[in-house]
C-alpha cells in the first residue's frame, strides 16, 4: 500500500511529530510505502511531491513547522482542482491520503471523501483550539506556553515604569489562546472574540489596577471586538481559506485606554512567534498518538474520518462532523475567569 502525507493551512509546532510516527509505524509495522505532497492541497493539485522514509523523518521530531511544507490552497476554488488531485494520486497510486490541518484544510478533504471518493485521513491541527470533536489541537499547547511566557516577562516591564500593557494574541474566531496564556500568566483583563467587550469596564479595570498600585496587563485576542465602537474587525470564516489579516486591536486598544485613562499604554503583538519554535512535550505526545492512529485508520479502510482527543483516548470521528462548527469559548468559563478582572 502507499499513503500519502500533506500538511495544510498555516503551520504549527508538532507537524513534523506526525509526519514521522505516521511513517515510522507505517514502515515498520506494515511496510506501507510513503509519499509527502508538499505546501498542502497545492502539491496535491500540482503533482509536487517527495519520497518518505524512515531515513527523512529521523531527527524531526522536536523541530517546529513542516518539512513538506504548508499553503491555504482550496482546490475547489480552482479550476478543475479537485479533478487534478484525484488524478494525480490514482497516478501515483496513493490508496489513503492522511491530511493533517484545521477546519479549511480538513473540510476540503471531507468534501474530497464525500463528493469524490478521495479517501482521506484527517488529523487536527491549529494552535486556535476550535475543532470541534476533539478536546485539544495539535499546536494549541506550544503557543499557549509561548503566550503565557511573554506575558510573565512583561509583567517586570509593566511594574518598573507603571504602564498599561496590552497583549495581543493569535485565536481568530475563538479565545482559547487569550484564556488558557492570561489565566496562566496573572493578567487583569482577557478579551475574547466571543465575548464583545465594554471599552469602559476595561478602563474602569484599568484604572482599579492602578489604585492598587498595580500596573496591569491586558491580554487582548486578535479576533476580539468592542461593543460600541467604529472599529470593525474582519474574521476568517471556517472554509474560507483566503488569508484574512486580524491583528491590530491590540494596538487600537493600548492608544483608547491611555487615552481614557491618561495612564501610558504599550501594545506587545505576539503574532507568528505562538507558530514557531520547538513543540512543548506534550504536543509532541499528542502529534505522535495522531499519527499513530492516524495510519491505522489507513490501514482499516477507516476512511473519511479525523483522528481526535478525548480525554486521554484517541478516538475517531467524522471529518464532515468535526468541520462542521467550531469550538468556541464557554461563556460560563469566561465567567469563571472574571473574578481576576480589575
Amino acid at each position: 500500500m502507499r499513503v500519502g502525507v500533506l500538511t495544510g493551512g498555516r503551520d504549527c509546532p508538532g507537524l513534523n511529530a506526525v509526519i514521522r510516527a505516521i511513517v515510522r509505524k507505517g514502515v515498520q509495522e506494515y511496510g506501507y510505502d510513503f509519499t509527502g505532497l508538499r505546501d498542502g492541497w497545492l502539491g496535491a493539485m500540482e503533482d509536487d511531491a517527495v519520497p518518505l522514509d524512515i531515513r527523512a523523518v529521523r531527527g524531526i521530531l522536536p523541530r517546529g513547522g513542516t518539512v513538506l511544507g504548508s499553503s491555504r490552497t482550496d482546490p475547489f476554488k480552482q479550476e478543475g482542482g479537485a479533478r487534478r488531485i484525484k488524478e494525480n494520486l490514482a497516478a501515483r497510486e496513493i490508496d489513503g491520503l492522511i491530511v493533517i490541518g484545521g477546519a479549511d484544510t480538513l473540510g476540503v478533504a471531507a468534501r474530497l471523501w464525500a463528493e469524490h471518493g478521495v479517501p482521506c485521513v484527517g488529523v487536527p491541527k491549529t494552535i486556535d483550539n476550535d475543532m470541534f470533536a476533539t478536546d485539544r489541537t495539535l499546536g494549541f499547547d506550544t503557543a499557549v506556553n509561548t503566550a503565557t511566557a511573554a506575558i510573565d516577562r512583561l509583567h517586570t516591564t509593566a511594574e518598573s515604569h507603571m504602564r498599561v500593557l496590552v497583549v495581543e494574541v493569535m485565536g481568530r474566531n475563538a479565545g482559547w489562546i487569550a484564556i488558557h496564556s492570561g489565566l496562566a500568566g496573572g493578567a487583569n483583563v482577557i478579551l475574547i472574540p466571543e465575548q464583545p467587550f465594554d471599552l469602559d469596564q476595561v478602563c474602569a479595570w484599568v484604572t482599579s489596577r492602578f489604585r492598587a498600585s498595580y500596573a496591569p496587563i491586558v491580554v487582548v485576542a486578535d479576533g476580539a471586538r468592542p461593543k460600541d465602537a467604529d472599529l470593525v474587525l474582519r474574521h476568517d470564516a471556517p472554509g474560507n481559506a483566503e488569508p484574512v489579516p486580524l491583528s491590530g486591536v491590540g494596538e487600537w486598544l493600548a492608544r483608547e485606554i491611555e487615552k481614557r485613562t491618561g495612564k501610558e499604554a504599550r501594545t506587545t503583538v505576539l503574532g507568528h512567534l505562538q507558530r514557531g519554535g520547538t513543540p512543548s512535550p506534550f504536543d509532541r505526545w499528542l502529534a505522535t498518538r495522531f499519527g499513530l492512529h492516524a495510519i491505522d485508520c489507513v490501514r482499516d479502510g477507516d476512511f473519511g474520518t479525523m483522528v481526535a482527543l478525548r480525554g486521554t483516548d484517541i478516538v475517531r470521528v467524522p471529518i464532515a462532523e468535526a468541520t462542521a462548527r467550531l469550538k468556541t469559548v464557554d461563556p460560563k468559563l469566561y465567567e469563571e475567569v472574571g473574578v481576576f478582572f480589575g
